[in-house]
């Protein structure tokens, strides 16, 4: 629920991203191609965030979904936020400030590690609602078809 949580909020703040930090200042105006392409793009990320988070938060906690289902989508959304981290140790962003880069890599990490131990979970048969482990629950009687 975390990852899923701060994935919607990563998304729903990068919504507003280009404005509040003025990212078109940078772009010659005579670039409307370029200031089209940028702003298709942030929408496209910023919207792709939120709904792997609404969707993951739908697909594990929904109670009608598949094993397999849950683990596809969790994995997809690993490989983004994998992604994301690799991107932030090979070109990082925030560099004017090491506490802004280094923050932004532990974030994005710990995202990453939100999902990927939900995945591993799913993946072994654990469901998410299992606090208990003198509680047997089989995959047959966890998720539905």
């Amino acid at each position: 629920m975390v990852g899923s949580s701060v994935s919607i909020g990563f998304g729903v703040w990068h919504f507003f991203v280009p404005t509040w930090w003025d990212w078109y200042s940078y772009i010659d105006r005579s670039a409307t191609e370029l200031v089209l392409a940028v702003r298709a793009i942030n929408v496209f990320f910023s919207l792709s965030l939120v709904l792997f988070g609404v969707v993951n938060v739908l697909l594990v906690y929904g109670g009608r979904s598949s094993r397999y289902s849950i683990v596809v989508v969790l994995a997809a959304t690993c490989v983004l936020w994998m992604t994301r981290v690799v991107f932030q140790l090979v070109y990082p962003q925030g560099s004017a400030s090491p506490v802004l880069q280094h923050g932004m890599l532990a974030a994005f990490t710990v995202v990453l590690l939100c999902y990927a131990i939900s995945l591993f979970i799913v993946a072994l048969g654990k469901t998410p609602a299992q606090h208990d482990a003198t509680i047997a629950i089989t995959p047959h009687t966890a998720y539905s078809s």
